[in-house]
Parts: structure tokens; sequence; C-alpha cells
């Protein structure tokens, strides 16, 4: 019998500086961890591999944090290591995040070198003015470097992140950011909306009233510009956030939201298999000190019963543009959202529109009979 295919998710910490509105595991300052950190990892890796014998990864991200602030030779050793550790397939879809600050030609030849194959580049805006609200140190310009430095390294995957609905970012100053996102022509584009997460800088802001949240209705408006504009640039759109040109889909996130196993080794990292979903220290010293002592660094699991693993294969299987089996919803709910031009029913499937993208929370509490 034929293993499902995996996906392996590496999480590196470490960050130039942390952005206020991010409540990822990433850290600033914590450079002298850099080599305890490789070494860990590849020591999780020999520890993790024999539960994973014969199950072959068809991806592998790197992600953080910035997985750019450490070497390129150092990056390229790791996936030699996991390599040696696991079945990765031939032609496995290989993503390094990058930073447009951490990058040049130089380190991108290498990078490439070391195995890497697709770069998801976070630049968030190419608006001044919003970087600043968003805390990122980059530049438009630079951004527009890094890109072009990423082809001339060769590679011909590469992804851009952008966010919307910062602070005193307009619908105009946002569709600015899409047509020049646009004129680069990356093969997949992630936007995502602004969320306020409490625990953040930005959310304390937001709680004490320092900063206002972003507006539902403007972010609305700004998802629909990018569907208009993306599609218009011939840009097929297959989750509630992400874009790609033909065949440029992120294999890697497909996994997650079609619900295949995944290993994640690193800090904070989350895997699951078989039912069971379990996750690794967070705080990356006690991570390296656990590992040191030659134990895993398992920080908790759970198994989720048959109800709750509905509604966790329900959402993201709303998000995807090949949307869900119909059976999978209550008598009624269906034609309901359909009803409202928020989905189609087509045979035995049932799909978001565009519109309905925007409330999949709301048929997820409706098949939940919240």
């Amino acid at each position: 019998m034929t293993a499902t295919p995996a996906g392996l998710y590496v999480h590196v910490p470490f960050c130039l500086t942390r952005c206020g509105y991010c409540d990822f595991n990433a850290h600033a300052g914590l450079e002298h961890l850099k080599s305890p950190f490789v070494e860990a990892l590849m020591r999780e890796a020999d520890l993790a591999s024999p539960g994973w014998d014969g199950v072959p990864f068809v991806s592998v991200f790197l992600g953080g944090g910035t997985p750019t602030t450490l070497a390129p030779e150092t990056i390229g050793a790791i996936l030699a290591h996991l390599r040696e550790r696991f079945a990765i397939a031939d032609g496995a879809e290989v993503t390094c995040e990058a930073n447009p600050d951490t990058v040049d030609e130089a380190y991108l030849v290498a990078l490439r070198a070391g195995g890497v194959n697709r770069l998801s580049m976070g630049l968030q805006s190419f608006d001044p003015e919003v970087l600043a609200a968003l805390e990122r140190l980059h530049s438009a310009e630079s951004a527009v470097r890094a890109f072009h430095a990423a082809r001339a390294a060769g590679f011909d995957d590469v992804n851009l992140d952008l966010i919307y609905g910062a602070r005193g970012e307009s619908l105009e100053s946002w569709e600015r950011t899409l047509d020049r996102a646009i004129e680069l022509r990356p093969d997949h584009l992630s936007c995502y909306a602004l969320t306020i997460e409490p625990g953040t800088p930005l959310g304390r802001r937001v709680s004490l009233g320092a900063t206002l949240p972003p507006d539902p209705d403007l972010q609305a408006a700004m998802f629909e510009a990018a569907c208009e504009r993306l599609a218009r640039a011939g840009y097929e759109h297959y989750e509630v956030s992400n874009w790609s040109l033909p065949g440029r889909e992120c294999v890697h996130n497909l996994g997650y939201w079609q619900d295949r196993p995944y290993l994640g080794l690193g800090p904070g990292a989350h895997s699951f298999r078989d039912g069971r979903r379990w996750w690794n220290l967070r705080p990356p010293g006690t991570y390296i000190e656990t590992l040191a002592e030659g134990r895993p660094p398992t920080g908790g699991e759970e198994v989720p019963d048959a109800e709750e693993r509905r509604l966790e294969q329900l959402l993201p299987g709303l998000r995807l543009a090949e949307g869900v089996p119909t059976a999978w919803l209550p008598e009624g709910v269906a034609e309901e959202f359909a009803g409202r031009g928020l989905a189609r029913v087509d045979g035995d499937r049932f799909t978001l529109t565009e519109p309905g993208m925007l409330l999949a929370n709301e048929v997820v509490l409706a098949a939940a009979g919240r």
C-alpha cells in the first residue's frame, strides 16, 4: 500500500526585527543561537525520521521567522541532511521564505545551488507609508531589486506576499501595489487581509484605542480589487488568499488545505498524521536544550474527535476553488448560500463564489448548527 504523500515544514525562528502585527514564533536578537539551532534541527530530523520511513515528501517549506537570515550554505546543509533522513521525492517543491533586505543575487544563486527551487518573498506593500505602518524595514525599491535578483539567480517559481488593510492604506494605494506586483509578473501571489492578533504590539495598541483596527468594508473592497485585477492579468484564484499562474499553485500549502499529513521541525512547528496533531516546544532556547539532552522537543498533542475533524476539513476545503462535497453540509445549507449568490452547487460539489469566500466562517458555523 502506497503511503499518502506528505509535506515537510522547517521553522527558522530568527528575524532582523519583530513586526508589530506578527504573532509567529519569530525573534530578533538571537543570532547567538543560530549555530546551536541548526545542530538541534539536525538532531530532531534524526529522531523523527524513523516514524516517517517510506512516506514520500512532495514538498519542503522553510518558513519563519526569516530563513534567509541563515547563510545559504547553512540552508543547503539542512536540506542535504533532510534528504538523507527522509524520502523527499524527485522534483519536490522546495520553498524558502525571504525578506528582501536579506538577499542579493549572489546569495540567491547559492540558495538555489543548495536545493531551493521556489522563493516566497515577504514584500507586503509597495507603498512607503504602508510599509512604515507595518514596521517593515525594506523599501519598495529594495523589494523590486530582490525580485529581479531572484530571476537573475534562476528562480522561475517566485511568490510575493502582500498584506492589505494597514493603517492609512486606501483602496487606491492597494490598487497601485497590486498593479506594481502584476508588472513584475511573479508566478504566485498571496494577498492577506491584515488581522489583529491580541498578543502582538499592534493588538495591544488597538485594544488601548491608540490605533484603529482595519475597516472590514474597506478590506472587502480591497479583496474584490485583488480578485478583479489578478483575474484580468491571468492569475487563477485557487484559494481565498492565493492566486497563481496556471500550474504554479503552492504544492506545500495545498497539502494543508487538502488535509494531507505533514511533519514540522523546529521550535513551535506543528505536525499532523493519522488523525493526531502534535507540536514542538515554542521557545527556541528550550527547543535547543531539549534536543541537546537527546529528547524529542514535543510540547503537546491532541486527537480531535469525529465532529472536530469534520469541521477542520470543512473550513480549509471551503477556502479552495474546488470546494467540498455537498454531502459535507447539513440539508438546506448549500441551497441557502447558493440562493444568496455566495456559492455554487455543481453536481456533488459545493464551492464558494469570490464574494462567498469572505464568509467561509459563516458557512462553517451553519454546517455546525451554530
